[in-house]
């Protein structure tokens, strides 16, 4: 069944595309590049989403991001690949976006607070709900990552 497509989505809806990219954008000016672009994928890796998989890929990839860790995301915590700061934050992103299945536990909570201040942690958060709502648009309508040329 064909889905709304997304440019029209973007269209009847443009205050969603706004806020949620001000909302994006504002938080990723406290949180550095590199881990923003670390928490886009593992959210979409969590949520199955191609079509932010592609994008945000391709966006770390031009910002410098090395492949190897790339490849490796989905199973970061079997690799030292990733500091401290960068494991409390993908644990916290976890726990946000599988709340049904995951305890909110203090460890957690625990770990963020030893490398992250609460304005990171506010501003983590945020990067992370803005994710999962960008996850599920993309999903809901079916969007489609397109092939480039190399």
């Amino acid at each position: 069944m064909s889905r709304i497509d997304r440019n029209d989505v973007y269209k009847l809806q443009p205050t969603l595309v706004t806020a949620l990219t001000n909302l994006g954008d504002a938080a990723g000016q406290v949180i550095e590049a590199p881990l923003v672009h670390l928490l886009h994928l593992r959210i979409s890796q969590l949520n199955g989403c191609a079509f932010c998989l592609h994008m945000h890929a391709a966006e770390a990839r031009r910002d410098g991001e090395q492949q190897q860790r790339l490849d490796v995301l989905a199973a970061w915590q079997e690799t030292s690949f990733f500091s401290d700061r960068e494991r409390a934050a993908l644990r916290w992103a976890e726990a946000l976006t599988l709340l049904p299945s995951q305890q909110r536990s203090d460890a957690v909570y625990s770990e963020l607070i030893t490398q992250f201040s609460q304005q990171e942690i506010v501003n983590l958060s945020a990067i992370i709900v803005t994710m999962n709502a960008w996850n599920r648009i993309a999903l809901g309508f079916q969007f489609q990552p397109s092939l480039t040329a190399n």
